[in-house]
This record gives structure tokens, C-alpha cells and sequence, in this order.
């Protein structure tokens, strides 16, 4: 059993940044491959970015590429999401997932584990 705390969500202005890491417990994390999607108010839940359990291999949606970084440190337990020159239709409830197929970079949410309970991050124009 894997539990996942996201924070760094808050209001940025567009073009600005924010980071957001993903806490998680347990000793198995580094066995894990994560990924964070997001979800805005009336829609549905949509991949962002994916890394496998040593970030050796990442991947990302198509509309964030070249803007946002998913890094990991295992020896922290913690998983990160770099966002650059946001936009405001980048704002949304922002998941971090864990899956235990360690190799995968998964963009599909079924192929996710466990589920942190989200971070907002609104992004103001």
C-alpha cells in the first residue's frame, strides 16, 4: 500500500511557474513508475506526465510537452512536476498516481495503482 501526498498547487499568474511534489510512504516508491494527471472542473481526468521507477524514461501529454518536467527522488519519496509558462487553461485539480508496473509510463488511468487526493492549481490570465 502506497500514499500519496500532493502540494505546491496555488494561483499563478499566466506565463508564471509552479512545482509540484508528490510525497510518498512506504519502501516500495522506488519500485513504482508515477504519473500526474489533472482534471478541470466538469471534465474528465487527463495524463500529463508519466516517469518509470528510476527516470530513466518519461512522458508527457501533448499539451504540456516543452513546458512542464517530471523529475523523481527516490531517496526521498518524492515525485515532481515542474510547470512552466502556464496557462490558464492549465488549471485543474492536479493528481499524482503510482503504478507498480515499475518499467511503465503509463498514460491511461487505469493502469494506475494509487491515487493522492489532489493539489488546485489555477492559473489566472
Amino acid at each position: 500500500q502506497v500514499q500519496l501526498v500532493e502540494s505546491g498547487g496555488g494561483l499563478v499568474q499566466a506565463g508564471g511557474s509552479l512545482r509540484l511534489s508528490c510525497a510518498a510512504s512506504g519502501r516500495a516508491f522506488s519500485t513504482y513508475a508515477m504519473g500526474w494527471f489533472r482534471q478541470a472542473p466538469g471534465k474528465e481526468t487527463v495524463f500529463v506526465a508519466a516517469i518509470s521507477w528510476n527516470g530513466g524514461r518519461s512522458y508527457y501529454g501533448d499539451s504540456v510537452k516543452g513546458r512542464f518536467a517530471i523529475s523523481r527522488n527516490n531517496a526521498e519519496n518524492t515525485v515532481y512536476l515542474q510547470m512552466n509558462s502556464l496557462k490558464p487553461e492549465d488549471t485543474a485539480v492536479y493528481y499524482c498516481a503510482a503504478d507498480r508496473n515499475f518499467g511503465g509510463v503509463e498514460a491511461a488511468t487505469s493502469a494506475y495503482d494509487y491515487w493522492g487526493q489532489g493539489t488546485q492549481v489555477t492559473v489566472s490570465s
